[in-house]
């Protein structure tokens, strides 16, 4: 059927797919008109569907036909030869062939061609890429359970991807570099497997370590482990009683707050170089003294522990006498002496300025008279009694410029 109506050729014997192929490619005497034949690349995923697109601009009714990398026809016109079911024609005109691929595999990967007879033949290739997703990321621990300080390492690793993926490391909000090794398996398939090493504190403990895995093929691909950190305790003396300061004849008390992992089980109250008192009550985390005095003074310390290691913290009471901080000078607020005086002089200095103005406004008016005839006297005397006027006027008060 695919040969009918074709002239004969020496070639007619052969199957009718080689006869078709090569009744074109000995009798096509089609001539070239600057047609340009293009084709596009393909990257596609395993199992996912790739679409294979011959174009030709201005044909003149050139035949199009697209063969697979191992040279076959796949389609020749609007004719499918192969009998492949899975590829399947989409679109075919005078200006293109257009070929879809069903359930992609890593055996349909290489270089397919487009080919357009005329004069010379004209050739196009588009390679197809298959992609193929890494299995699920599998991460590992050396240590399950880790005490603060210590090192430790994890491993996350992605099998049989193509091409090879890349890992990345989050701790928390925090990327972390690892160290990536690529192995190609036999199959030609990658497997990635990345190391990180870090060293943990107490803050880390409940904190996700997250591998990430990026690929072509996938997205947001990952896997998580939680840290489990121990930590020594952390301890605290709270002062229950009193607020103020600790005088004689009062009681004491204080409550020894300790948390860790694991929770330390014992708490203990010593005396730093002395003796607990002898009548002090010590029930768990609680220290109890009544009737306080001087004797008592000193370090008392809370420890705690479990399995990491101990902590301590200190309370050091000195005891007042029993009317500390009674009738004691109320305290100066020097902020309030301040202002006052800053007021005071501001007073003084408008009095000041008052008193200058109303001065010298009101000063008295003085007239001087010089005595007429002074520059002909002998003495101060006669230049006097010989002035103008002389003592006629003894009541009033004159003043002389002598």
């Amino acid at each position: 059927k695919t040969t009918q109506g074709l002239p004969s050729s020496p070639t007619m014997n052969a199957t009718p797919k080689q006869s078709l192929i090569c009744y074109y490619c000995g009798f096509s005497n089609q001539s070239s008109t600057d047609q340009n034949l293009v084709t596009d690349n393909v990257s596609v995923v395993e199992g996912e569907m790739a679409i294979i697109s011959c174009r030709v601009k201005d044909n003149d009714d050139s035949v199009i036909q697209l063969l697979n990398p191992n040279r076959q026809t796949i389609y020749f016109r609007d004719m499918r030869p192969l009998k492949d079911a899975r590829f399947q024609l989409v679109n075919f005109s005078e200006n293109e062939l257009r070929v879809s691929l069903s359930n992609v595999s890593l055996s349909d990967e290489g270089r397919y061609v487009c080919q357009l007879y005329t004069d010379p033949p004209q050739e196009a290739y588009a390679d197809i890429t298959v992609l193929i997703p890494p299995g699920n990321p599998i991460i590992e621990a050396r240590d399950e359970v880790l005490s603060e300080g210590n090192e430790t390492e994890m491993t996350c690793t992605a099998m049989s991807s193509k091409p090879a993926a890349t890992i990345r490391w989050m701790k928390g909000d925090k990327e972390l570099p690892g160290k990536p090794r690529v192995e190609l398996t036999y199959d030609k398939m990658y497997t990635v497997t990345s190391r990180l090493t870090f060293t943990v504190s107490k803050e880390d403990d409940g904190v996700p370590v997250v591998c990430i895995v990026d690929h072509p093929a996938v997205k947001d691909f990952q896997a998580q482990k939680y840290l489990e950190v121990q930590y020594k305790p952390e301890v605290k003396i709270v002062v229950e009683f009193p607020q103020g300061l600790t005088r004689e004849g009062e009681n004491l008390e204080l409550t020894c707050k300790a948390k860790g992992k694991p929770q330390p089980q014992r708490v203990s109250w010593v005396k730093v170089d002395d003796d607990v008192p002898s009548h002090a009550v010590i029930t768990g985390a609680d220290l109890y003294i009544e009737n306080l005095n001087k004797s008592y003074n000193g370090t008392y310390r809370c420890m705690a522990s479990n399995a990491v290691g101990e902590s301590f913290d200190d309370y050091i009471l000195y005891v007042y006498d029993s009317r500390a901080g009674e009738g004691a000078p109320r305290t100066v607020d020097h902020a309030v002496i301040g202002g006052v005086v800053a007021v005071v002089v501001f007073a003084m200095l408008c009095l000041l300025i008052v008193l200058g103005r109303y001065f010298a406004r009101h000063k008295g008016t003085y007239f001087t008279h010089e005595a007429k005839g002074a520059d002909d006297a002998a003495d101060a005397d006669t230049a006097i009694i010989n002035a103008e006027g002389g003592h006629t006027n003894s009541d009033e008060k004159k003043e002389y410029y002598i």
